[in-house]
């Protein structure tokens, strides 16, 4: 075989390699583009995550969110990783009642902006609005401290999302139950029988470890009961515009809604203390309303 002959063979044997190399360029170009577009933020806040970095997020978040619950942040991630299947149905949900077709076309936050809290204290004691703000202050708590939600990849989804957890403080004024820890786990049992959440199974099922001896039997005799037959009985409260009744019965709210008291939980502020506060709220807007 001449030089030259073997010569030309090594340079159709490099062009070859080179063409598959660039083909093979392009079409790692062209997953890595696509990926790209697919990875684009669907909403403010929002961050997209392959199934790797959300697999490795929900274990860490769990984790961190057992180890220290008071990082919002972490149970707020677990919440968005876990509820995928579950938002859909209490999406159709809201789609199914006037009053849930209505919050997911008009989209209220629910914060201090968007809430004036004056005005709900000058309502008549009694209305569910007077109520939220003598909890409010009662329990030492603004509406101010939830988390956006990041990775629930759906915008109408991930306002489904953002809807529940802006409203789990309704929920806590509504059944009259305090901030600390059994009776948060009391209400995420009923949240899990109602609205079905991965996130609020997780708590009722782990957070119950975190309590004394004494405080985990009054759950489950006491609570438990009352939050899964309550819960799964009444109506879906993620479908409830409760901007919409600030100045309906709360009484009346619950029993249209075929909710029931729960046993009487241990407050840390006494009830006079918190109407004093709220009354207090009233005069003052009252005052600056008239001035």
């Amino acid at each position: 075989m001449s030089v030259a002959t073997s010569s030309l063979r090594a340079t159709q044997q490099a062009a070859r390699r080179l063409a598959t190399a660039a083909h093979a360029g392009r079409a790692l170009s062209a997953r890595w583009q696509k990926r790209g577009i697919k990875t684009q933020p669907a909403y403010e806040g929002h961050v997209p995550l392959n199934w790797f970095e959300a697999g490795f997020l929900t274990l860490g978040s769990a984790f961190m969110a057992l180890a220290n619950p008071r990082r919002g942040d972490m149970v707020a991630a677990l919440g968005d990783l876990t509820s995928g299947p579950v938002l859909p149905r209490l999406r159709d949900a809201m789609l199914e009642s006037a009053e849930g077709r209505q919050i997911l076309k008009d989209r209220p936050r629910v914060n201090s902006d968007t809430v004036d809290m004056n005005k709900l204290a000058l309502l008549p004691e009694g209305t569910f609005g007077n109520a939220y703000v003598t909890w409010l202050e009662r329990c030492g708590v603004t509406p101010d401290t939830r988390e956006p939600v990041h990775y629930v990849d759906d915008p109408e989804l991930a306002y489904v999302m953002q809807r529940y957890r802006e409203c789990h403080d309704f929920y806590h004024a509504l059944c009259g139950l305090p901030v600390n820890v059994e009776s948060e786990l009391a209400l995420k049992f009923f949240e899990f029988a109602n609205l079905g959440l991965p996130m609020a199974g997780f708590a009722a099922a782990f957070g119950h470890l975190r309590l004394t001896h004494a405080k985990r039997e009054r759950l489950f005799r006491e609570y438990v009961p009352w939050a899964v037959k309550c819960g799964s009985s009444a109506k879906s409260l993620i479908t409830v515009y409760w901007e919409k009744r600030w100045e309906q019965n709360i009484d009346k709210m619950k029993k249209e809604f075929g909710i029931w008291d729960p046993p009487e939980p241990r407050w840390s502020k006494p009830l006079s203390e918190a109407r004093a506060a709220a009354a207090k709220r009233a005069a003052q807007a009252s005052a600056a309303a008239s001035s």
